[in-house]
């Protein structure tokens, strides 16, 4: 429902308050990221890890801390239904031109349902929806990085030199063992994949511009494009076992080695994004049948995933006709699954009851569901 008027600076200041909280977030969550390549540079992999831990709960600290700040300066859950269909409107307005705005709409829905009675939540306050646009957003100040950059070998024998100045633009701090020879063969394998097809005009590799990081590997992501013809690839640099030095350890490409690459659902990358719509859309073109919601998990913004995956499951139910049923299979004895035949997930519902010999807790089953 649109309001009448639109002339609260109550609803307004609560909407700037609430969007300075997911700058905020996102603010450290980007900080916490970027620090990711000197993690690796100095090999500190006990603090990468912590930081991989650390950096899962920021979301619910920051909505926390959101959510009491709106209180404390607005008592914000005693306000009346009207001015929560202003602050909505408000905060639109402040995505506009935002490098993050589906992450922000999410934020909101994350603070309001944490401030609001659950019998307010519905559509008119929370984004079902997406309200702005993530197409073709990107910082147009010179000195920003852009999402991906284009290299343009004049034919196949420029490629070792090509890759070897590719490698060389992530700008790592540690000598590689041999840094031409690796870019000799990554060379050879991307001649192997243009295989005989002619060089075209557009020719060329492009690279996500943020390294990857997760565990104790870095990796280089990107696509071979030639005419209508674009091959992804992922190149994932590791130490030398017992040294100090570098090394590109293989070439992983084609569309099944990414979505293997993208798909350790416990150990998320740690990526330097400022806008990471355009780094999903990028990703996605590489990979085009994982869903979008996979993609952000992976990128550690579990949040948004799951909105996505709330998003596709109400389009899927709003165009589909078979009912839930018991899952096929083995009954478990602490969860009931469910599941729609016609959607590739199954639900899980706690018991209430376990029978003996299981001896458990809700805690300890949730536990085992935590990352």
């Amino acid at each position: 429902m649109f309001p009448i008027r639109l002339d609260s600076t109550l609803a307004y200041d609560i909407a700037k308050a609430m969007m300075d909280g997911f700058n905020r977030h996102y603010r450290l969550f980007r900080t916490e990221s970027a620090r990711a390549k000197h993690r690796f540079e100095t090999a500190d992999w006990h603090g990468q890890q912590r930081a991989q831990r650390e950096r899962i709960e920021f979301y619910d600290l920051r909505v926390r801390e959101c959510s009491m700040r709106l209180e404390r300066e607005f008592k914000a859950g005693e306000q009346p239904m009207e001015i929560w269909h202003q602050v909505k409107l408000h905060y639109i307005g402040l995505l506009v031109d935002h490098h993050q705005p589906e992450l922000a709409e999410t934020f909101f829905n994350s603070v309001t349902t944490k401030i609001l009675h659950r019998s307010y939540f519905q559509n008119d306050f929370i984004f079902i929806r997406p309200a702005v646009s993530t197409e073709y957003i990107e910082n147009g100040e010179p000195e920003a990085r852009p999402t991906y950059r284009a290299y343009y070998p004049a034919n196949r024998d420029d490629l070792p030199e090509v890759l070897l100045h590719l490698v060389k633009d992530f700008d790592l701090r540690r000598e590689f063992e041999d840094r031409p020879r690796d870019a000799a063969r990554v060379a050879a394998v991307l001649t192997q994949l243009l295989g005989d097809s002619m060089l075209r005009a557009n020719f060329q590799i492009q690279v996500l511009t943020s390294l990857f990081f997760r565990n104790k590997g870095a990796y280089i992501v990107g696509k071979l494009i030639n005419g209508f013809v674009e091959t992804p690839f992922a190149l994932p640099i590791l130490y030398v076992e017992g040294e100090e030095k570098l090394v590109i350890d293989a070439v992983l490409y084609g569309e099944d080695d990414l979505h293997v690459l993208f798909s350790f659902a416990r150990a998320y990358f740690m990526v330097e994004m400022e806008i990471p719509s355009a780094y999903v859309q990028f990703l996605r073109s590489m990979m085009p049948r994982k869903p979008r919601n996979e993609i952000y998990n992976a990128l550690g913004l579990a949040k948004q995933g799951k909105t996505l995956f709330y998003r596709d499951f109400l389009h899927h139910l709003r165009h589909s006709t078979d009912k839930f049923r018991t899952a096929p299979g083995i009954k478990g004895m602490v969860m009931l699954v469910f599941d729609l035949p016609s959607f590739p997930y199954v639900f899980k519902v706690i018991k209430d009851f376990y029978p003996p010999p299981k001896e458990t807790t809700r805690e300890q089953i949730k536990g085992k569901y935590l990352l």
